[in-house]
């Protein structure tokens, strides 16, 4: 442990170092991909340094107690070491757990993906409040939400919506949310007071950057056409929704809900990159039957992660096997407590894992 935390500390070093070089400096891509790495170490490294420091104190304050020392002195002595051994015990144990392989993509902002799944049109209702309720969480943790495209349906609902969130640990949080959520309740449409089951899928990308991957233009078919939308003197004038159609993959990213043309090719680009980026995500953690086992779920679109059940009041998460009640507050975003929980759990298992 301590073999590795000298190493990580001469990294740090190291890259600090490097991002004071002139060369490197002039190069904006690597001054970036370098500040990202040395932002990951920032927490270990400071705990590190800490521990250090009260090492060093509790051998002084050692010493300090064969001096001939009054009782009441002696006391105050014995008092400190005792306040300094027990700070470098949680130090210590802090240090184990941010030894944890850390996600390389926490840090970043995501592309989250909401679609509706069995169920027909309580199914879309339902993919309509989950995005309100992700809307509101990153509302609540002043994250920006932008809507890349969106595909409504009668009554309010949502068939498909894919939108780009950015904020401070973004991924780090939403990560959790991959997966298939059902909802058991009683349709508005229901008259003879039957439940239904319904689902939804949510797919969470981290937002890839260009640093990240290169696609190739000729790999690519970039179409304009004209947005649709519910009228109004702006719609169907000008030609500035974009569809990208990538030919090694068959993916297709289309964007139309901003009026300019140029963002909306930016965007539809980044959601492209991140669906890239995720499948390469993918094939690598297939690869790696370790890493599948600490997860707290696979992320897989087809896991069955949670049930929303309304008549019970009643949110059952299946991966850790937690059950939280009072739906409406957490359907307004208060979302917390329960990744809260998911987090905890998958430290656990990886904590687990090392001490193997």
């Amino acid at each position: 442990m301590w073999d590795k935390l000298e190493q990580i500390n001469k990294r740090y070093e190291e890259l600090v170092n490097q991002m004071g070089s002139p060369e490197i400096a002039a190069d904006h891509k690597q001054v970036t991909k370098l500040a990202q790495e040395k932002a990951s170490l920032d927490n270990i490294v400071g705990l590190y340094q800490d521990y250090k420091v009260t090492a060093k104190l509790i051998e002084e304050t050692r010493t300090m107690q064969s001096d001939k020392l009054d009782a009441e002195m002696l006391s105050m002595v014995k008092e400190e070491l005792h306040q300094l051994e027990e700070k470098q015990n949680r130090l210590q144990e802090e240090l184990k757990v941010a030894l944890i392989p850390k996600d390389p993509n926490d840090e970043r902002d995501s592309i989250m993906e909401i679609r509706a799944g069995a169920g027909g049109d309580e199914a879309s209702i339902f993919a309509a409040e989950l995005f309100r309720m992700y809307s509101r969480y990153a509302q609540l943790k002043r994250w920006n939400v932008e809507i890349i495209s969106t595909s409504e349906s009668i009554g309010g609902g949502i068939k498909e919506i894919v939108l780009e969130i950015s904020g401070k640990g973004v991924f780090s949080r939403l990560k959790y949310e991959r997966g298939v959520h059902r909802v058991q309740r009683v349709p508005v449409t229901e008259s003879s007071g039957r439940i239904h089951t319904s689902t939804a899928t949510v797919a969470v990308l981290p937002e890839a950057e260009e640093v990240d991957l290169s696609i190739d233009p000729s790999d690519l078919r970039v179409d304009i056409f004209h947005s649709g939308g519910a009228g109004g003197q702006n719609v169907n004038k000008v030609a500035t929704a974009v569809r990208l159609t990538h030919f090694p993959t068959g993916m297709v990213v289309i964007c139309q809900d901003e009026r300019s043309q140029l963002r909306n090719r930016q965007k539809a680009m980044a959601v492209l990159r991140s669906r890239l980026l995720d499948m390469e995500r993918t094939k690598q953690e297939q690869e790696m039957s370790s890493l599948r086992r600490s997860q707290v779920g696979t992320g897989e679109r087809s896991e069955k992660i949670r049930t929303y059940n309304f008549p019970q009041d009643r949110l059952s998460d299946h991966r850790i096997g937690l059950t939280l009640h009072n739906l409406p507050r957490i359907m307004e975003g208060e979302l917390d407590p329960l990744i809260d929980a998911l987090s905890t759990e998958e430290q656990a298992k990886q904590l687990q894992e090392q001490m193997e």
